[in-house]
Formats: structure tokens, C-alpha cells, sequence
């Protein structure tokens, strides 16, 4: 790396630390907002109905805030919230004005999607760090979901976890109660002057509202652990003792592969999974032949673009605290992706198939108030694909170090390795790999101001310079005004074999700002909440070649409405590509575009997004304009309908009309994806989708029937097979339409068992 490009970076880190003292002085005052918790006076039933004598002389949080559609007044739906605890549980209880019907719910189905249901919930952030927190979250009809808070108010609701609750309702009023095991929980117990951060917000699709405890200024999500209270312990909260849980699974499947010529295979598996608590903050996860059969299938995309496309984790055991293991870089320069354990992308078959786990360990949490770690080591077996195709046995480790600086920015340092065993001829992977790496996180205390410096470096056993990336960025955030601006340079030969990183021998810089502006009284306030508006630009400079090789730049525009639908538009968006080798614009196999040819390109670009409170509920893209040498007209949708309070039936539209000279492909790639999510009750579900993808010439159906017979303990049955989407001529063999790729049965059972 050269002198210049280390002065660049030192230059940035002294930039970022000097407005991280001025940052710093802008925080949210807690002291307005506090709640004491003290221990339960009485027995709590988990019931829904507040009769007991516990919750009678309870101090109670109300007067919520609006943060939407203003926040600058009280809700409309008011809401009383009440904690307590003994022993074993931290209890919730919360009375929500709302009228029985108006209730909005998206389906009887536990984890519903971000803003899709009127819900109830609470965020805990036991470190006060104001980074990392839990939320658990019900709606009217009592349907739980729970989710894990990073970055500051980043949640993901793939993570599961053993919780109780219940909810009765009448006519005006729902009322929820809430027990969370102080197992599910990660804390540190002192012997006096226990304080967490808390906050409780509602969502009432219905009603246009959006609420808070606390004020949250409106351009942020209720996840906002920025602008949390304070929750006062009267007593120290318990020690939670031994916490071992044992998470058996035995799986029966009868698959069968025909593009290989493979009979049917029937198989028994057994594995499990393990959870000790080693410090009430510091968890040791332990997995033995895991399988993830039960996982949701991956939502396919047409991609036209000459890389490869970005699938996001949904397997539990690398979920909890995976913000201390995969958020390191950016998401295009990202050293640690989990995906790359345990899974392989065919190249022949272009379809993500799995490679057995052997096992693994993981120890992730905190040491204590400003210290965390994160230890991950696993096992693959061996893997044969077909007579060309074969994976050694791979050992994949991860060591995370963080540092908690100022009130919530961190330093952090992370080693990733990846190693054959028995490597054989023909092995897809033959030489270890690995990286190692510094980062600075700034985030300020009122959340307004983020940003991130770090620096990688790769080891691979040849001798090749250029194995390195760093990169930096700030983002702003106002009500008034967004921007970030990111930098990045990537190596000649920089490689990270378990991470994601799609290119490299790249100078890469990209920003974005939007003005914001908030409609007051007059005919606009009435349909019109905010508009912004605002450049975007994104350019990269291949190193080898020695030129810019892509850019798009554009003005940017958005309009949300006082229903909380929401029109973006992009104008005057140019986009330019240097072919540094050739490319075929539809990427389907046809005549492709010779190398060291350009093209600059316009497009327009239009998205709605409906009003959710709808039962018929869409959001579709449109884009048009040149491409390439040619022209392109695409639409991508997806439009839903809610049968209130069973399910979800949903489409997926993708079509890409790509009109290119002659001899150059045309194409019209269909991307067809119906989907169906019933809920026979809050234990039973089925859902059932079909992905239709002529641009890879496959149907993929997967059905799957869940049984929740208990928290956290599932029998599930999964149907799911491939077949090719049309006729077609391959490895001199006649491929018809609807012929069977492959098949697959699987019935599973796990188990939750606490120790």
C-alpha cells in the first residue's frame, strides 16, 4: 500500500476523533425519562388480563410521543407501561388504547415483518451502551415476535429466543402481558446502582401512529436505542445461575438428484445444538451436525450485473451478536459472511447447495462494560458434488475483539481463517486463506453522526502484492437533512475466501444527501408529510486499467404521504461501464460485448410504496431508458394481500424487456414468485412458495408446514424440488420443460431443553 494511501487514512481517524468531542456533547437527557423496577409483590399469571396484585402501585410510563407522522405531540393512543421481576423473570405489562376494530394484523405467524402489524414493544439495552439491545414486540392478537438490536438501532428478527406473553382484549383497550426469562437475556449484575436503558413503543397502522416513551425524532425507527430511558433497579437484578439449554434435532429426508443421475437417497440425521452461559453476558453457542432443512428458502433475483448477487444470513446459530462478527468492512468489502459456511454455489447449476457441518463452537458476548468478544470455530466435511466438483474438508475460525470507546463509538480488531484438510486433485478450494484486520466505529451519542475507518489485510500462500482494503465513512442524519459519504481502495489481489467481497484492484467513492422538507398547515399538509430531494453518486477507478471503469450519478427524490405511502423517484440518473473483459448485457449466454468498449447510459426510475394499512398492499419499481448499446424497460413488484388474521398471499413480479442490435441478444427475463403464508393458529403454519426464474431456466417450490408445539421446539415438514422453466438443449441431451432438476423431503424435530 502506498505511503499516500496511509497519510489519506491517518488524515480521516484524526477527523473522525476530533468531532467525535463535539458529537459527544449532543446526547438525549435520560434523566427526564426513567422508570423504577421493582420486584413482584405477588404472583404474575401470563394471562393478559392485569388483575394481579403486582401490578397494583406499580410507577408506570406514560405520556407517549408521536414519531410519526410528527413528533412534536402526544400520541393519540395513549399507553401505560409497567415492569417488574423476581427470580426468574423481567416482567412486561402495558394497557394500549386502541379500538378492537381497527386492529391491524398481518397473520397469526410469530416474527411479522417491520411495520406490517400493529404491535406493542418494548427495547432493552442492558449495557446502556445505546448499541446493542433486545426488543420484544406483540401485537393485538397476541403474536410475538423478537428481535436483536445492533449499530444503534439496527434490528434483526431472525433471531430466536424463549419468551412468554399473552394479550385480552375489549372494546377500547388490548392489554399485553410479557415475561422474559432473565436467561434469554444478556446482562451484568451489579450490587448496587443497576441502571439499563429502556424504551416502549406502539405502531397503529390504522390510527397513522407511530409512538414512543421517549421522544424519537422522526427521521429514526422505534429501534433507536440512541434515545432510550433509564430503567432503575430498586434491588440488583438475580444472578441467573446455571443457564444450559440443549437444542436436539433428529431429521428424516428423501432426496433425489437427476442432474447428477443419482436414484433416491433415504437418510436418518441427529445433531443438536448447545447454549451455556458462561458469564450472564458471555454465552458459549456449541452445534454437532447441525442442519438447517427448516430455513426459509432465499428469495431469488435477477441479476444483471457481472457479479456475484448478496443472499443475507437466516440461520439461528450464527445470528445472536453476529453484528460482532459480520459487520466488519463494508457490505462489498466484508471479511466475515457466514454464508460461506456451510453452503456452496454450484457453478454448474448456479443453485446454493449445502455442505455438512461437522460442528462448531462460538463464544460471543461481553467481558464487561466496554470489552467484547467474539470466538467462532467450525468444521465442514468433506464434499462431492459430482465427478468435477468436490470441496475438501474446511476448518473456518473468527476471533472479534471490541472496544467500547467515548459514550458509544468502538474500536475493534478481527482475524478470519479458513483451511483445507486433506485437500484432494480437482478440489474447488486447495490453499488457506486469511485476514486480518482494524476498524474505528464513530457513533455519537444522539445518533446523528456515523461513520467508520478501517483496514484489512489478506494471507494466502502466494507471494502476490496488493492483499489489502481499508475504507472510510460519515453519515449524517437531521430531520432537516441525510447524507454519508464512503471511500474505499481494494488491493490488486486482496481475497476473502469467507467473506464478500465481489471485486477487486478498485478506488472506489460514493455519497448521497437529501434535503428534507416538512409540510406545515395548508392544503399540502393535508396529503403531503415530508419531501426530499438530493444527489447520489457512486464512481470506481480500476487500478490495473488505470481509468474510472463504472460510475452512475443521479438527483434523487422522495415524497412520503400522511398514509405513509411513499413515491422515490430518480432523475437524470447517468450510468457509464468500462468492459475491462467481454460481457453480455442480459447475461444469459448470448454474443457478448467486446472488451475495452464504454457505454454511457440514461435511465429514469420511479418507486411506489402503498398504504399498509390497506389489505391489498404493493411496492413496485419501474425503470426505463438506455443500456448498454441498447434499451431496457423493467418493472419489479411485490404486491400482497392480507386475509386478516390467517395470512399473507403475496407475488413477486420481476420482468427485464433488454433490447440490444443485432447480433446481440434481446431478452425478457420473468422473475415469478408466488408466495402464501397461512396461519392455522399462533402454532401451526404452512407456507408455500414458487419461484419462477427463466434466467437461470428453473421453478423452484418449496413448501413448508411448521408445528411450534412449545416455545422454541418445532416439528417441521419441508417439500421442495427443482425443474427446468423451459426446453432446452444441454451437454447434447433434450431438456424439456418442467423436467425435474432435483427433490427433496424432510421432516425435523427439535427440542428445547433448559437444564
Amino acid at each position: 500500500m502506498k505511503a499516500l494511501d496511509f497519510r489519506f487514512v491517518a488524515v480521516v481517524c484524526f477527523l473522525f476523533l476530533t468531532v467525535v468531542s463535539f458529537a459527544q456533547q449532543l446526547g438525549v437527557n435520560e434523566e427526564k425519562y426513567h422508570i423504577h423496577i421493582k420486584r413482584a409483590t405477588s404472583k404474575i399469571t401470563i394471562d393478559g388480563h392485569l388483575d394481579e396484585d403486582a401490578w397494583k402501585d406499580l410507577e408506570q410510563a406514560t405520556g407517549f410521543w408521536q414519531f410519526f407522522p410528527y413528533d412534536s405531540s402526544r400520541a393519540k393512543l395513549q399507553t401505560q407501561a409497567m415492569v417488574a421481576f423476581d427470580d426468574n423473570f423481567i416482567y412486561v405489562a402495558a394497557i394500549c388504547k386502541q379500538k378492537r376494530s381497527t386492529y391491524v394484523v398481518s397473520s397469526l405467524k410469530r416474527d411479522f415483518g417491520r411495520g406490517t402489524s400493529d404491535i406493542f414493544g418494548v427495547n432493552f439495552d442492558p449495557f446502556k451502551d445505546k448499541l446493542n439491545g433486545f426488543s420484544f414486540a406483540v401485537s393485538p392478537l397476541g403474536v410475538q415476535r423478537e428481535g436483536l438490536i445492533s449499530n444503534g438501532n439496527e434490528l434483526n428478527i431472525d433471531w430466536d429466543n424463549k419468551w412468554y406473553s399473552a394479550v385480552s382484549n375489549d372494546d377500547d383497550y388490548f392489554y399485553v402481558e410479557i415475561a422474559i426469562p432473565f436467561k434469554t437475556l444478556r446482562y451484568r449484575r451489579r450490587e448496587q446502582n443497576n441502571e439499563w436503558h429502556v424504551n416502549f413503543f406502539r405502531n397503529s397502522l390504522r390510527q397513522n401512529e407511530s409512538s414512543s416513551w421517549t421522544p424519537i425524532p422522526r427521521n429514526f425507527s422505534p429501534s433507536a436505542l440512541a434515545f432510550a430511558g433509564k430503567l432503575i433497579w430498586d434491588e440488583p437484578p438475580p444472578q441467573p445461575g446455571a443457564n444450559v439449554s440443549i437444542i436436539p434435532y433428529s431429521l428424516v429426508q428423501s432426496t433425489r438428484d437427476l442432474l447428477n443421475n443419482e436414484s433416491t437417497k433415504n437418510s436418518i440425521n441427529f445433531g443438536g445444538d448447545a447454549k451455556v452461559a458462561v458469564t450472564p453476558s458471555l454465552n458459549l453457542d456449541i452445534t454437532v451436525n447441525p442442519d438447517f432443512a427448516q430455513v426459509e428458502v432465499d428469495q431469488q433475483q435477477t441479476n444483471l450485473s457481472r457479479f456475484e448477487l448478496f443472499f443475507p444470513e437466516r440461520r439461528q446459530f450464527f445470528l445472536e451478536n453476529n453484528d460482532l462478527f459480520g459487520s466488519f468492512g463494508t457490505p462489498s468489502i466484508n471479511p466475515f459472511f457466514s454464508r460461506r459456511i456451510g453452503l456452496f454455489r454450484n457453478p454448474q447449476t448456479t443453485l446454493y447447495q449445502k455442505t455438512p457441518i461437522l460442528g462448531g463452537v462460538r463464544l460471543s458476548g461481553r467481558l464487561d462494560k466496554n470489552w467484547r468478544i467474539g470466538i467462532l470455530d467450525m468444521q465442514t466435511a468433506r464434499t462431492q458434488f459430482n465427478d468435477t466438483i468436490a470441496l475438501p474438508s474446511t476448518n473456518y475460525s473468527m476471533l472479534a475483539v471490541q472496544r467500547r470507546v467515548f459514550t458509544r463509538s468502538s474500536i475493534s480488531a478481527v482475524m478470519v481463517n479458513k483451511d483445507p484438510i486433506g485437500i484432494k486433485k480437482g478440489d474447488v478450494s486447495s490453499a488457506y486463506n486469511r485476514v486480518a484486520g482494524l476498524e474505528y466505529r464513530l457513533a455519537s451519542k444522539n445518533n446523528q453522526l456515523q461513520g467508520k475507518v478501517f483496514y484489512h489485510r489478506s494471507f494466502t500462500p502466494d507471494q502476490l502484492k496488493g492483499k489489502y482494503a481499508w475504507g472510510a465513512s460519515l453519515a449524517y442524519d437531521r430531520p432537516s437533512f441525510n447524507g454519508e459519504l464512503n471511500l474505499s481502495d481494494i488491493g490488486d489481489h486482496h481475497q476473502v475466501d469467507v467473506g464478500f467481497l465481489p471485486r477487486q484492484s478498485l478506488l472506489r467513492t460514493s455519497g448521497q444527501g437529501n434535503f428534507v422538507f416538512y409540510t406545515k398547515n395548508g392544503f399540502l399538509n393535508r396529503y403531503i408529510n415530508r419531501f426530499s430531494i438530493g444527489p447520489d453518486w457512486d464512481f470506481l477507478y480500476g487500478k490495473i486499467q488505470g481509468r474510472l471503469v463504472d460510475w452512475d450519478a443521479g438527483v434523487y427524490g422522495s415524497i412520503t404521504l400522511q398514509n405513509q405511502s411513499q413515491i422515490d423517484l430518480m432523475f437524470w440518473r447517468y450510468d457509464y461501464t468500462f468492459l475491462y473483459s467481454a460481457f453480455d448485457p442480459t447475461n444469459t449466454g448470448g454474443k457478448v460485448l467486446p472488451v475495452n468498449t464504454s457505454y454511457l447510459y440514461r435511465t429514469s426510475r420511479v418507486t411506489f410504496t402503498s398504504n399498509l394499512r390497506h389489505p391489498l398492499f404493493y411496492k413496485a419499481t419501474a425503470r426505463a431508458g438506455q443500456y448498454f448499446n441498447g434499451n431496457i424497460f423493467q418493472i419489479q413488484s411485490t404486491w400482497s394481500y392480507r386475509w386478516q388474521p390467517y395470512g399473507i398471499f403475496s407475488l413477486d413480479f420481476n420482468y427485464s424487456r433488454i433490447r440490444l442490435p443485432q447480433p446481440y441478444n434481446n431478452s425478457d427475463l420473468l422473475l415469478i414468485g408466488p408466495k402464501f403464508d397461512f396461519s392455522f393458529s399462533r402454532k401451526l403454519f404452512l407456507t408455500t412458495y414458487i419461484q419462477y426464474n427463466n434466467q437461470i431456466n428453473n421453478i423452484n417450490s418449496n413448501i413448508r408446514l411448521q408445528w411450534r408445539y412449545r416455545p422454541v421446539s418445532d416439528l417441521y415438514i419441508v417439500y421442495t424440488n427443482n425443474y427446468f422453466a423451459y426446453n432446452n438443449t444441454e451437454d447434447n441431451r433434450y431438456i424439456n420443460a418442467l423436467q425435474l432438476k432435483n427433490r427433496a423431503l424432510v421432516i425435523k424435530w427439535t427440542y428445547w431443553l433448559n437444564l
